[in-house]
Protein backbone atom coordinates (compact mmCIF):
# COMPACT_ATOMS: atom_id res chain seq x y z
CA UNK A 1 0.00 0.00 0.00
CA UNK A 2 1.02 3.48 -0.27
CA UNK A 3 1.58 6.41 2.16
CA UNK A 4 -0.13 7.22 5.12
CA UNK A 5 -2.20 10.41 5.22
CA UNK A 6 -4.41 11.44 7.95
CA UNK A 7 -7.49 13.72 6.72
CA UNK A 8 -9.23 16.61 8.85
CA UNK A 9 -12.49 17.99 8.90
CA UNK A 10 -13.43 21.12 9.77
CA UNK A 11 -16.44 22.69 10.67
CA UNK A 12 -15.99 25.84 12.84
CA UNK A 13 -15.65 25.25 16.53
CA UNK A 14 -16.91 22.05 16.19
CA UNK A 15 -13.12 21.28 14.79
CA UNK A 16 -11.77 21.42 18.27
CA UNK A 17 -13.00 18.36 18.59
CA UNK A 18 -10.35 16.83 16.06
CA UNK A 19 -8.29 19.05 17.87
CA UNK A 20 -8.87 16.87 21.02
CA UNK A 21 -8.04 13.38 18.64
CA UNK A 22 -4.80 15.11 17.88
CA UNK A 23 -3.76 15.43 21.37
CA UNK A 24 -4.25 12.04 21.94
CA UNK A 25 -2.51 11.15 18.86
CA UNK A 26 0.45 13.10 19.52
CA UNK A 27 1.02 10.07 22.24
CA UNK A 28 1.55 7.34 20.12
CA UNK A 29 4.26 6.63 17.54
CA UNK A 30 1.59 6.21 14.40
CA UNK A 31 3.49 6.31 10.85
CA UNK A 32 1.94 9.37 8.93
CA UNK A 33 3.27 10.65 6.12
CA UNK A 34 0.81 13.51 5.10
CA UNK A 35 -2.13 15.48 6.31
CA UNK A 36 -4.62 17.46 4.87
CA UNK A 37 -6.76 19.50 6.87
CA UNK A 38 -9.98 21.55 5.34
CA UNK A 39 -10.86 24.82 7.29
CA UNK A 40 -11.01 23.82 11.33
CA UNK A 41 -8.90 20.79 10.29
CA UNK A 42 -6.16 22.77 8.62
CA UNK A 43 -6.22 25.19 11.95
CA UNK A 44 -5.51 22.07 14.45
CA UNK A 45 -3.12 19.58 11.79
CA UNK A 46 -0.46 22.18 11.70
CA UNK A 47 0.06 21.88 15.28
CA UNK A 48 0.01 18.29 15.21
CA UNK A 49 3.06 18.65 12.58
CA UNK A 50 4.76 20.85 14.97
CA UNK A 51 4.43 18.14 18.01
CA UNK A 52 2.37 21.59 20.03
CA UNK A 53 0.05 19.22 22.32
CA UNK A 54 -2.74 21.21 23.78
CA UNK A 55 -1.98 24.50 22.03
CA UNK A 56 -5.58 24.59 19.99
CA UNK A 57 -7.29 23.97 23.49
CA UNK A 58 -5.25 26.50 25.32
CA UNK A 59 -5.65 29.27 23.10
CA UNK A 60 -9.00 29.21 21.50
CA UNK A 61 -10.03 29.00 25.35
CA UNK A 62 -7.77 31.43 26.34
CA UNK A 63 -8.89 33.65 23.47
CA UNK A 64 -12.62 32.80 22.48
CA UNK A 65 -14.22 35.97 23.99
CA UNK A 66 -11.77 38.46 22.48
CA UNK A 67 -13.38 40.43 19.81
CA UNK A 68 -10.15 40.49 17.78
CA UNK A 69 -10.24 36.44 17.59
CA UNK A 70 -13.68 36.57 16.78
CA UNK A 71 -16.73 38.50 16.81
CA UNK A 72 -19.72 40.42 14.64
CA UNK A 73 -17.43 43.44 15.37
CA UNK A 74 -14.53 42.17 13.80
CA UNK A 75 -16.72 41.56 10.52
CA UNK A 76 -18.40 44.85 11.00
CA UNK A 77 -15.21 46.68 10.80
CA UNK A 78 -12.92 44.32 8.24
CA UNK A 79 -15.17 41.86 6.81
CA UNK A 80 -14.04 38.75 8.56
CA UNK A 81 -15.17 37.29 11.38
CA UNK A 82 -12.09 36.22 12.30
CA UNK A 83 -9.56 38.86 12.87
CA UNK A 84 -6.87 38.43 10.64
CA UNK A 85 -3.80 40.43 11.98
CA UNK A 86 -4.77 38.65 15.61
CA UNK A 87 -5.81 35.00 14.90
CA UNK A 88 -3.17 34.28 11.62
CA UNK A 89 -0.07 37.02 13.08
CA UNK A 90 -0.31 38.25 16.95
CA UNK A 91 -1.14 34.80 17.66
CA UNK A 92 0.95 32.65 16.17
CA UNK A 93 3.93 34.72 16.38
CA UNK A 94 3.67 36.52 19.61
CA UNK A 95 1.21 35.27 21.91
CA UNK A 96 1.28 31.69 21.71
CA UNK A 97 3.75 31.15 19.39
CA UNK A 98 3.79 28.08 16.92
CA UNK A 99 6.87 26.12 16.43
CA UNK A 100 7.78 27.29 12.60
CA UNK A 101 10.97 25.59 13.15
CA UNK A 102 9.60 21.99 14.34
CA UNK A 103 6.75 22.60 11.76
CA UNK A 104 9.41 22.70 8.93
CA UNK A 105 11.62 19.88 10.46
CA UNK A 106 9.03 17.16 10.68
CA UNK A 107 9.34 14.85 7.45
CA UNK A 108 5.53 15.13 7.38
CA UNK A 109 3.65 16.90 4.21
CA UNK A 110 1.15 19.40 5.14
CA UNK A 111 -1.88 20.08 2.89
CA UNK A 112 -4.69 22.69 2.80
CA UNK A 113 -7.90 22.37 1.03
CA UNK A 114 -9.50 25.60 -0.37
CA UNK A 115 -12.26 26.93 -2.82
CA UNK A 116 -11.74 28.39 -6.09
CA UNK A 117 -14.56 30.83 -6.79
CA UNK A 118 -13.86 31.11 -10.13
CA UNK A 119 -13.90 27.45 -10.96
CA UNK A 120 -16.41 26.43 -8.38
CA UNK A 121 -13.25 23.52 -7.68
CA UNK A 122 -11.55 22.61 -5.05
CA UNK A 123 -7.81 23.23 -4.66
CA UNK A 124 -5.42 21.64 -2.56
CA UNK A 125 -1.83 23.43 -1.23
CA UNK A 126 1.01 21.90 0.01
CA UNK A 127 1.95 24.26 3.01
CA UNK A 128 5.97 24.01 3.64
CA UNK A 129 6.45 27.51 5.54
CA UNK A 130 3.60 28.36 7.54
CA UNK A 131 4.75 32.19 8.25
CA UNK A 132 5.00 32.45 4.94
CA UNK A 133 1.97 30.63 3.56
CA UNK A 134 -0.31 31.27 6.56
CA UNK A 135 -2.83 33.05 3.66
CA UNK A 136 -3.55 29.45 2.68
CA UNK A 137 -4.48 28.25 6.35
CA UNK A 138 -6.62 31.46 6.62
CA UNK A 139 -8.17 30.89 3.34
CA UNK A 140 -9.16 27.41 3.90
CA UNK A 141 -11.02 28.27 7.36
CA UNK A 142 -12.71 32.08 5.71
CA UNK A 143 -16.30 30.81 6.13
CA UNK A 144 -18.51 32.52 3.18
CA UNK A 145 -20.40 35.25 3.65
CA UNK A 146 -18.39 36.03 7.56
CA UNK A 147 -14.98 36.52 5.56
CA UNK A 148 -13.25 38.45 2.88
CA UNK A 149 -12.29 36.34 -0.21
CA UNK A 150 -8.85 35.71 0.21
CA UNK A 151 -6.48 36.84 -3.21
CA UNK A 152 -3.42 34.03 -3.59
CA UNK A 153 -0.76 33.96 -6.45
CA UNK A 154 -4.39 35.15 -8.69
CA UNK A 155 -7.05 33.06 -6.90
CA UNK A 156 -9.99 34.47 -5.27
CA UNK A 157 -9.64 31.54 -2.57
CA UNK A 158 -11.98 30.84 0.62
CA UNK A 159 -13.71 27.70 3.01
CA UNK A 160 -12.15 24.90 1.44
CA UNK A 161 -15.39 22.80 3.24
CA UNK A 162 -17.78 24.53 0.32
CA UNK A 163 -16.22 22.25 -2.31
CA UNK A 164 -14.57 19.43 -0.71
CA UNK A 165 -15.14 18.91 3.17
CA UNK A 166 -13.64 15.60 3.65
CA UNK A 167 -11.04 15.13 0.76
CA UNK A 168 -9.98 10.91 0.99
CA UNK A 169 -10.05 11.13 -2.75
CA UNK A 170 -8.35 13.57 -3.32
CA UNK A 171 -5.73 12.41 -1.17
CA UNK A 172 -5.98 8.96 -2.38
CA UNK A 173 -4.88 10.36 -5.80
CA UNK A 174 -1.93 12.33 -4.42
CA UNK A 175 -0.58 8.92 -2.98
CA UNK A 176 -2.19 8.41 0.32
CA UNK A 177 -3.79 5.66 -0.31
CA UNK A 178 -4.14 4.35 3.55
CA UNK A 179 -5.80 7.29 5.43
CA UNK A 180 -6.63 7.98 8.71
CA UNK A 181 -10.09 10.03 8.78
CA UNK A 182 -11.31 12.48 11.78
CA UNK A 183 -14.43 13.54 11.21
CA UNK A 184 -16.49 16.28 13.34
CA UNK A 185 -20.29 14.38 12.70
CA UNK A 186 -21.18 11.69 14.13
CA UNK A 187 -22.41 8.02 12.43
CA UNK A 188 -25.59 8.42 10.59
CA UNK A 189 -25.24 11.88 9.68
CA UNK A 190 -27.35 13.12 6.57
CA UNK A 191 -25.95 16.43 5.57
CA UNK A 192 -29.23 19.00 4.14
CA UNK A 193 -29.20 21.75 1.90
CA UNK A 194 -27.91 24.70 3.37
CA UNK A 195 -29.06 28.10 2.15
CA UNK A 196 -26.56 31.02 1.94
CA UNK A 197 -29.40 34.24 2.12
CA UNK A 198 -27.50 36.77 -0.18
CA UNK A 199 -24.73 34.84 -1.68
CA UNK A 200 -26.06 35.08 -5.11
CA UNK A 201 -25.77 38.62 -4.87
CA UNK A 202 -22.04 38.66 -3.15
CA UNK A 203 -21.01 36.05 -5.05
CA UNK A 204 -22.69 37.33 -8.54
CA UNK A 205 -19.52 37.55 -10.55
CA UNK A 206 -18.43 33.29 -9.27
CA UNK A 207 -21.33 31.19 -10.87
CA UNK A 208 -20.01 28.15 -10.21
CA UNK A 209 -18.85 29.15 -6.74
CA UNK A 210 -22.89 29.99 -5.91
CA UNK A 211 -23.33 26.06 -7.99
CA UNK A 212 -20.90 24.57 -5.35
CA UNK A 213 -22.36 25.76 -2.26
CA UNK A 214 -26.53 25.06 -3.58
CA UNK A 215 -24.80 21.24 -4.57
CA UNK A 216 -22.40 20.90 -1.20
CA UNK A 217 -24.79 18.63 1.00
CA UNK A 218 -24.90 16.65 -2.18
CA UNK A 219 -21.26 16.04 -1.98
CA UNK A 220 -20.51 16.22 1.62
CA UNK A 221 -22.73 12.76 1.64
CA UNK A 222 -22.00 10.95 -1.30
CA UNK A 223 -18.06 11.57 0.46
CA UNK A 224 -19.48 9.85 3.64
CA UNK A 225 -20.66 7.41 1.73
CA UNK A 226 -17.52 7.13 -0.13
CA UNK A 227 -15.78 6.50 3.22
CA UNK A 228 -17.66 3.98 4.43
CA UNK A 229 -16.99 1.87 1.19
CA UNK A 230 -12.95 2.16 2.36
CA UNK A 231 -13.59 1.64 5.56
CA UNK A 232 -15.29 -1.29 4.90
CA UNK A 233 -12.02 -2.44 3.04
CA UNK A 234 -9.69 -1.02 5.39
CA UNK A 235 -7.80 0.93 3.64
CA UNK A 236 -9.80 4.16 5.69
CA UNK A 237 -10.22 3.93 9.67
CA UNK A 238 -12.44 6.56 11.17
CA UNK A 239 -12.54 8.24 14.23
CA UNK A 240 -15.73 10.28 14.53
CA UNK A 241 -17.94 11.59 17.49
CA UNK A 242 -19.66 9.12 19.43
CA UNK A 243 -22.17 11.85 20.43
CA UNK A 244 -24.03 14.50 18.32
CA UNK A 245 -21.98 17.82 19.05
CA UNK A 246 -24.66 20.88 19.63
CA UNK A 247 -21.43 23.37 19.63
CA UNK A 248 -22.14 26.67 18.07
CA UNK A 249 -20.48 27.15 14.91
CA UNK A 250 -18.91 30.66 16.41
CA UNK A 251 -19.65 29.83 20.00
CA UNK A 252 -17.56 32.00 22.76
CA UNK A 253 -17.92 29.48 25.80
CA UNK A 254 -15.01 28.07 27.25
CA UNK A 255 -16.76 25.52 28.56
CA UNK A 256 -18.35 24.31 25.75
CA UNK A 257 -15.38 24.36 24.20
CA UNK A 258 -13.51 22.26 26.49
CA UNK A 259 -16.37 19.63 26.78
CA UNK A 260 -16.06 18.95 22.91
CA UNK A 261 -12.76 18.85 23.20
CA UNK A 262 -13.07 16.39 25.90
CA UNK A 263 -14.97 14.65 24.04
CA UNK A 264 -12.51 14.15 20.92
CA UNK A 265 -10.11 12.87 23.36
CA UNK A 266 -12.05 9.99 24.93
CA UNK A 267 -13.15 8.82 21.60
CA UNK A 268 -10.22 8.55 20.34
CA UNK A 269 -8.44 6.53 23.70
CA UNK A 270 -11.07 4.27 22.93
CA UNK A 271 -10.38 2.88 20.10
CA UNK A 272 -6.53 3.72 20.00
CA UNK A 273 -6.01 0.06 20.22
CA UNK A 274 -7.32 -0.55 16.80
CA UNK A 275 -5.94 2.47 15.23
CA UNK A 276 -2.40 1.27 16.30
CA UNK A 277 -3.39 -2.12 14.90
CA UNK A 278 -4.62 -0.63 11.63
CA UNK A 279 -1.36 1.60 11.24
CA UNK A 280 0.91 -1.29 11.38
CA UNK A 281 -0.81 -3.21 8.67
CA UNK A 282 0.38 -3.27 5.07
Amino acid sequence: MGKTGLVIEGGGMRGIYAAGVLDVLMDYDLSIDGIIGVSAGAIHGCSYISGQKGRSIRYYKKYCTDERFMSMKSFLKTGNVVGTQFCYHDLPEKLDPFDYEAFRKSGIRFYVGCSNLVTGKPEYFPITDMKEQIDLVRASASLPLLSQIVDYQGMKLLDGGCTDSIPVRAFRKMGYEKNLVILTRPDGYVKKKEHYLFSGWIYRKYPNFRRALSQRHLRYNAEVEDIRKLERGKSVYVIRPSQDLTIGRLTKDPEEIQHVYDIGREDALRVMDEVLAWNRQE
